[in-house]
C-alpha cells in the first residue's frame, strides 16, 4: 500500500478551543484520509485527553524528527510539538500557556512545510489574546507566516494576502488586522494593484482546477459610502488610489469592476457578476463572507511558497470539547489544501 499524498499538517490551534477536537474528528473521516495523510500537530497529551473526553479514536504519536521517514500505509499520525501541561488546560479557557503552545505548533508546521516534510499546512483556530499573553507580537497566523517564511528565505517578511473563499463568495483583503482608523493611510495604488493581481491569479488557478478557462471577474470595493460619490463622502481615496490601481490591473489583462459601492457590492445580483472581491479592510470582506458562508469558508494565504489553508472561524470557546462544533470549515480547508498541492505537482 502506497503512502497517501499529500501530507497535510493539521495544527491543533488553541488547546482550550475547538481546534484539537475538530482535528481528531476529521482525522477519522474516510474522505479526509482520501485527500491526503492527516498529520495532527500539537501536544500529544492534550490530544489524548480530548479524545478520551469525547470518545474519539487516537492516531499513533510520532516525534517531529520522524516526519521525514514516516511509515508507509498509515492513515494518520499525531506529531508531538509544543510545551504544554495538558492536565492544566481548561476547555473553554485560554492562557499564555495555550497561546505559547499554539504558536510553537504553528512554527513547527511552517518549518516542516518549508523543508518538504509536509506538503501543506491546515491551521486550527488560535486565540489571539493568548498569543499576546504569551508575549508573542504577531497579531495572527498570516503575519507569522509572512515573517517566518521571509526569514527562512533570508529576507524581510514576504508580501502576502489573506483570501477567504467558499462556493458562494470569495474575498481578498488589502489590509488585515489593523485598526479601522489606520486603513486610509495604509492604502496605496501599487499595493492595491498587486492585491488585484494576486486575487486574479488565485481565482484563475481555481477555475482551471475546475476545468474552466474563463477569466475571473474581479470586483474592487470602494473605501467610502457609495464609493465616495466623486468626493462628496470621501477624501478622494477612490479617485487617487483605487481607480488608478484598477486601471493598472486592466492594463495587465484582468477583468476588473469598480470601485463598487460597498453597500451593494455583495447583493445576490452582484455576486452573479463577480467571482472574487478585493476588499480594502478586514470587516468589509469578512462580514458578508461570514454571513453567507460561516460554516464552510476557507482562509488561504496568497503569496507563500508553501500551501496554507485554515478554518474561517474562531476558537469557539463556548463549544470546546463538547462534540457540537461543526467540522465543515476544517474539512473544506483540508480539501482545498489537497487540491492546491496537487495542482502544483
Amino acid at each position: 500500500m502506497n503512502e497517501p499524498c499529500p501530507k497535510l499538517a493539521i495544527t491543533m490551534g488553541d488547546a482550550g478551543g475547538v481546534g484539537p477536537e475538530l482535528a481528531l474528528r476529521v482525522w477519522q473521516r474516510e474522505d479526509v484520509r482520501e485527500a491526503g495523510l492527516p498529520i495532527l500537530m500539537g501536544c500529544a497529551d492534550l490530544f489524548a485527553r480530548v479524545a478520551k473526553e469525547n470518545s474519539l479514536d487516537l492516531p499513533e504519536t510520532i516525534a517531529l524528527s520522524q516526519l521525514a521517514d514516516i511509515p508507509l500505509g498509515s492513515d494518520g499520525f499525531i506529531v508531538d510539538v509544543g510545551e504544554l501541561d495538558a492536565a492544566a488546560v481548561q476547555p473553554g479557557s485560554y492562557s499564555g500557556d495555550t497561546g505559547k503552545a499554539s504558536y510553537e505548533t504553528m512554527c513547527a508546521a511552517i518549518d516542516a512545510a518549508l523543508d518538504g516534510r509536509v506538503d501543506a499546512v491546515v491551521t486550527g483556530p488560535i486565540q489571539k489574546e493568548a498569543w499576546m499573553q504569551a508575549g508573542i507580537t504577531f497579531p495572527g497566523h498570516t503575519e507569522l507566516l509572512a515573517d517566518r517564511v521571509g526569514k527562512a528565505q533570508g529576507s524581510a517578511p514576504i508580501d502576502v494576502r489573506m483570501m477567504l473563499a467558499s462556493e458562494t463568495i470569495a474575498c481578498v483583503l488589502e489590509t488585515i488586522h489593523v485598526p479601522l482608523a489606520d486603513v486610509p493611510g495604509l492604502l496605496n495604488t501599487e499595493s492595491l494593484a498587486k492585491t488585484i493581481d494576486m486575487a486574479g491569479r488565485a481565482m484563475q488557478r481555481r477555475n482551471r482546477r475546475r476545468g474552466s478557462l474563463l477569466p475571473p471577474r474581479i470586483g474592487v470595493c470602494g473605501l467610502n459610502p457609495h464609493a465616495g460619490e466623486h468626493g462628496m463622502f470621501s477624501h478622494h481615496e477612490e479617485e487617487n488610489i483605487v481607480i488608478p490601481a484598477i486601471e493598472i490591473a486592466r492594463e495587465n489583462g484582468w477583468d476588473v469592476h469598480g470601485p463598487l459601492p460597498p453597500d451593494t457590492a455583495f447583493t445576490p445580483a452582484m455576486r452573479e457578476r463577480i467571482d472574487v472581491y478585493v476588499c480594502l479592510y478586514h470587516d468589509q470582506g469578512l462580514i458578508p463572507l461570514k454571513a453567507l458562508s460561516f460554516d464552510d469558508a476557507v482562509n488561504v494565504t496568497l503569496g507563500l511558497p508553501i500551501v496554507r489553508t485554515s478554518v474561517d472561524h474562531g476558537t469557539a470557546m463556548d463549544l470546546a470539547w463538547k462534540g457540537v462544533a461543526s467540522e465543515k470549515s476544517m474539512i473544506a480547508a483540508i480539501r482545498l489544501a489537497s487540491e492546491l498541492v496537487e495542482s502544483t505537482l
